[in-house]
């Protein structure tokens, strides 16, 4: 191969990494920790609500049977948004925890 060749061939050299910035990081961490918290609420909850029935007089019939699996998912996302089980603060600091180690 001649030297133009083996040039153009060349891998590129890869662009520099970038370290995260930790104060911009805090809150969009803090919401994936929420959010996460808030799919592990709802799951519970749908374990939870697989023996209920929605026949009967206080059952929501048809529409409740079809529309249960949003509302369980809405109620998981307000009980992360009021606290939940604590566990998206101590999610949030590992996260935290594991961008600081990475810079």
């Amino acid at each position: 191969m001649s030297g133009e060749a083996q040039t153009a061939l060349a891998p590129l050299p890869a662009p520099p990494v970038k370290a995260p910035i930790a104060g911009a990081n805090a809150a969009a961490t803090k919401k994936v920790a929420q959010q996460f918290e808030g799919v592990l609420v709802s799951e519970m909850l749908n374990d939870m609500f697989q023996g209920v029935s929605t026949d009967g007089m206080f059952g929501g019939g048809p529409g409740e049977e079809m529309f249960r699996s949003l509302m369980i998912d809405e109620y998981g996302k307000q009980i992360a948004r009021q606290g939940g089980l604590g566990l998206a603060d101590h999610v949030t600091r590992e996260l935290l925890k594991r961008q600081e180690g990475v810079q």
